[in-house]
């Protein structure tokens, strides 16, 4: 099948990559002249396992390519719609400007047959919305919501081998013909017993929105478990293991730590809540506030416990933040937890040095002021307290000894709750985790 994508950021670009790879014609479509132009080297604009390769390996085979000429989608039977849906400024909505313009650009170039996919997190009754211009421009293509659950780190794994299909069609019609020309699309998928639903518009939107605000819930209730075990004396990690045996329950997202980030979660669980209120429904979400104030409050947490673990005072603390992705595998530092603390830290009187395997660039764009650091050891001489706030699997094993020799006080704050803490205690470090008792 010919294939075009409107929108190549991190969804497009992944989904684009990951087409062709199935087997289909697909061309990735963007206004930005110099994504496009790093898009045609095999060069993604943004860190993302394995897909700089793809994107190489599939170029070469002709399946593949990117422009900024929107009239290429003409010949395309099915166009997916994959352009951001930020938060507006100084609001808890989704901005929806790129999506209308994306749509608008894609209308005159549509024939009749053609499907439009929205792959975009929107607010519910946007794919309603545009279904009615859909109909009055050309009353023979159609309209498909067809949600993305891609998990950075491993957005390709997702993306060919995602957990489910969700089409949202009108009235949930399972015979709706956008129904056909999705299962040719993601034959191979379903091919292997991928669970598939057809739903109606509305339903289709809101299952990614609650999916997210139901992750985000958990991170949540954990971390506010870790704010009871500190008070108690517990260990969260124990106890997040006991529940997690609990079928009802499950032990994913159960690990306390500095909260969520990204560009995901937190807006989309702000857009969810000024959606509701549009709709009348703002009662139903209002535990959602609660949901974002105590992830805010994980941030403001390790920075007192920082200054607490460290007698009492931040002024001139040499401080080594190992991290500043909001999650590894990634270089997204949007809304990043870590980036947040060492900004924190440092506004405090800190001296502050963060280090990052990939994301270093965007934290210098988003955060100048501070020091910055792709040297681990360069990071970790003569500091007075490591904090692990980006659980890289290379954070994750290092040797407390090496890294005595590095600093100047055996102090680590362990943001994640991801290391050995009697290794490191074994070692000579004091150690705090979020959540677990002091020895």
């Amino acid at each position: 099948m010919r294939i075009s994508i409107i929108g190549c950021g991190y969804l497009g670009t992944v989904h684009a990559a990951c087409m062709a790879k199935l087997g289909h014609d697909v061309v990735g479509i963007d206004v930005d002249a110099d994504k496009i132009d790093r898009l045609s080297k095999g060069r993604a604009p943004f860190f993302e396992p394995g897909l700089d390769e793809l994107l190489t390996s599939l170029q070469a085979t002709g399946r593949l390519s990117f422009t900024t000429d929107i009239s290429i989608a003409a010949g395309s039977t099915a166009h997916f719609i994959c352009v951001g849906t930020p938060q507006k400024r100084g609001e808890n909505a989704a901005d929806l400007r790129h999506v209308d313009a994306a749509f608008a650009s894609l209308l005159q170039y549509l024939d009749a047959g053609d499907v439009v996919v929205g792959k975009s997190t929107v607010p519910v009754g946007t794919a309603a919305g545009l279904a009615d211009i859909l109909a009055e421009r050309q009353p023979e293509a159609h309209l498909v919501w067809n949600p993305e659950f891609l998990r950075e780190g491993h957005a390709i794994e997702d993306t060919l081998h995602p957990d489910r299909f969700v089409y949202g069609v009108p009235g949930g019609d399972e015979d709706h013909r956008a129904v056909a020309v999705m299962d040719e699309v993601y034959a191979a998928s379903i091919a292997l017993d991928t669970p598939r639903m057809v739903t109606d518009y509305a339903t289709a939107e809101l299952v990614k929105t609650a999916a997210n605000s139901f992750l985000a819930t958990k991170i949540s209730f954990i971390n506010a478990m870790a704010e009871v075990c500190e008070a108690a004396g517990a260990d969260v990690t124990r106890l997040a293991d006991a529940i997690g045996l609990d079928e009802r329950i499950g032990r994913h997202f159960l690990n306390a730590g500095i909260g969520f980030g990204g560009g995901c979660l937190p807006k989309d669980i702000r857009a969810f809540m000024a959606r509701a209120g549009e709709l009348g429904a703002d009662q139903a979400l209002t535990f959602l506030r609660e949901v974002d104030a105590i992830n805010m409050r994980r941030r403001t947490r390790v920075v007192e416990l920082t200054r607490e673990f460290c007698g009492g005072t931040l002024l001139g603390l040499r401080v080594a933040v190992l991290g500043a992705a909001f999650k590894p595998e990634s270089d997204d530092v949007r809304d990043s937890p870590a980036l947040s603390v060492a900004a924190q830290l440092q506004l405090q009187g800190a001296d502050v040095t963060v280090t990052d395997p990939r994301a270093l660039t965007n934290a210098a764009r988003r955060f100048p002021e501070l020091n910055l650091e792709p040297d681990l050891d360069a990071c970790l001489a003569n500091a007075e307290v490591v904090l692990l706030l980006t659980e890289w699997e290379e954070y994750r094993q290092l040797d407390p000894h090496l890294v005595g020799r590095l600093v100047s006080a055996k102090r680590i704050l362990d943001g994640r709750n991801v290391l050995d803490a009697d290794k490191w205690r074994t070692a000579g470090w004091a150690y705090r985790g979020l959540g677990r008792p002091n020895a």
